[in-house]
């Protein structure tokens, strides 16, 4: 097929619908690319359990073959398997997921050696564009006198290893653990991962289907992760835990039912990397990520450094401040021992760590870390983005205990309050996350800015 690239290829991943917009076609010529890109002589590659996984990750392989590099399979995996599987191979590494998208949806995220990150500044460019002009017909380099070799390796019982590791789980006292995997990946890694700890699990949803049968597996939507909080109630459970389809991300919710907000599990996260690290070390949050995030990570010894949304900036700020840790208000978890890529797993099993470590409930415990009234993220379409932005600056502009940022869309911020506003790079949409010191204060500064944007 002849691509269109323009809504395929985005800021840090391939993302589109089966066979609309990429086919297996498709798919061998960006193994090629992947591995003349990254000068690669061998890769590793892993899938989620979408239908069409299988043969899109095997035509990649095909595609890397051709060019004379070697291909391990690692099969089904979660994406941060297959980011254990870079880092402790050291090869350059591609897992065909959509993630959270709907069931037609696959795509593919890429990276180097050691797990780093593969977006539009890192090669995902270049690769692109060798995909167009092969696709047009521009004459491809000749193939690998020499193929590569394509070998199957399983990978699970490490990764589960490798993890277990970092977090000392032995001596909690047991704990009954709700996990909704969503028919996506956590019900092929939570099962080993947790096997043998001091846990009563309770399953939802472990049956690997890429129709998603029970609900979309996007834990960021509260109607999501209705299901889980009913079972965590109804069984008396300690808490639960929820996976997006390919793994990489988890949510958290107590033993009330309530969701735990991603920026508190970064924050208690970072106080106990801080500890393993004898309470020393700089932790990366993204701007959006709550007041409660910076003040924990000083409290406790720490240096903050704020940056972008996205897990491509905090993956470069980690590699260059040497952080021990980083998180985003999206429930990215990002570990330098885990070469500095995000794993929902590894902040799952500290907090069961913290929780199991203490006799009192969840909400007791993460109360020391969530301290301030969030309006968690509202869209809103508006179809001129920059004007949008510019009235909003104006209209807070003559306010005289307000300061301005604009290190990732507009960032206001008064005594009590503030709010950022950001531009989706793809839709028409602006995105705003608003926090105060209480819950009135927020819901007066929200209402006020949403009545701005969307008039």
């Amino acid at each position: 097929m002849v691509a269109d690239l323009s809504q395929l290829v985005k800021a840090y991943d391939v993302r589109g619908v089966v066979p609309d917009q990429w086919d297996e076609s498709l798919a061998e010529l960006f193994g090629a690319a992947f591995v003349q890109v990254t000068a690669a002589d061998a890769i590793v590659i892993g899938h989620d359990m979408r239908p069409t996984s299988p043969a899109l990750s095997g035509a990649f392989a095909r595609g890397a073959a051709a060019r004379g590099a070697d291909v391990t399979l690692i099969g089904l995996c979660s994406t941060d398997q297959l980011y254990y599987a870079s880092g402790a191979l050291d090869l350059p590494g591609a897992m065909f997921t959509a993630s959270h998208n709907p069931a037609q949806y696959n795509g593919i995220k890429m990276c180097r050696a050691g797990a780093a990150p593969v977006g539009q500044d890192t090669g995902l460019k270049e690769i692109r564009t060798l995909v167009e002009q092969w696709s047009e017909g521009a004459p491809q380099p000749p193939a690998s006198s020499t193929p590569g070799t394509i070998t199957e390796r399983d990978t699970l019982t490490d990764y589960a290893a490798h993890l277990l590791a970092l977090v000392d789980l032995k001596a909690i006292r047991p704990l009954k653990v709700v996990v909704d995997a969503g028919n996506g990946m956590g019900g092929h890694t939570v099962p080993t991962v947790f096997k043998g700890l001091p846990l009563n699990l309770v399953p939802l949803y472990f049956e690997l289907d890429g129709t998603f049968p029970n609900h979309e597996a996007n834990p960021l939507d509260p109607k999501n992760i209705v299901d889980l909080q009913a079972r965590v109630l109804a069984e008396g459970a300690d808490l639960g835990l929820a996976f997006d389809g390919d793994a990489d991300r988890c949510f958290v919710v107590d033993e009330r039912g309530a969701g735990v907000s991603p920026s508190a599990i970064t924050a208690l996260v970072a106080a106990r990397e801080l500890a393993r690290n004898g309470g020393k070390g700089t932790v990366i949050h993204n701007l959006i990520t709550s007041w409660s995030v910076p003040e924990v990570v000083r409290e406790n010894g720490g240096t903050p450094v704020r940056t972008r949304v996205g897990h491509s900036f905090i993956k470069t700020e980690m590699a260059e401040h040497g952080a021990i840790f980083g998180g985003e208000h999206s429930a990215h978890y990002y570990f330098r021992d885990f070469w500095n890529a995000d794993t929902g797993m590894l902040a799952a099993l500290h907090v069961l760590a913290a929780l199991g470590g203490q006799p009192g409930p969840l909400s007791e415990l993460v109360a020391a870390y969530d301290r301030y009234a969030g309006s968690g993220e509202i869209n809103s379409t508006v179809a001129d983005q920059a004007a949008s932005l510019t009235a909003i600056r104006s209209a807070y502009s003559t306010r005289d205990d307000i300061t301005f940022d604009d290190l990732d869309g507009l960032t206001v911020t008064s005594t009590d309050w503030w709010f950022n506003l950001r531009a989706s790079n793809t839709e028409p949409l602006l995105r705003l996350n608003v926090e105060a010191r209480d819950e009135r204060t927020m819901t007066v500064v929200r209402d006020e800015v949403l009545a701005l944007i969307r008039t």
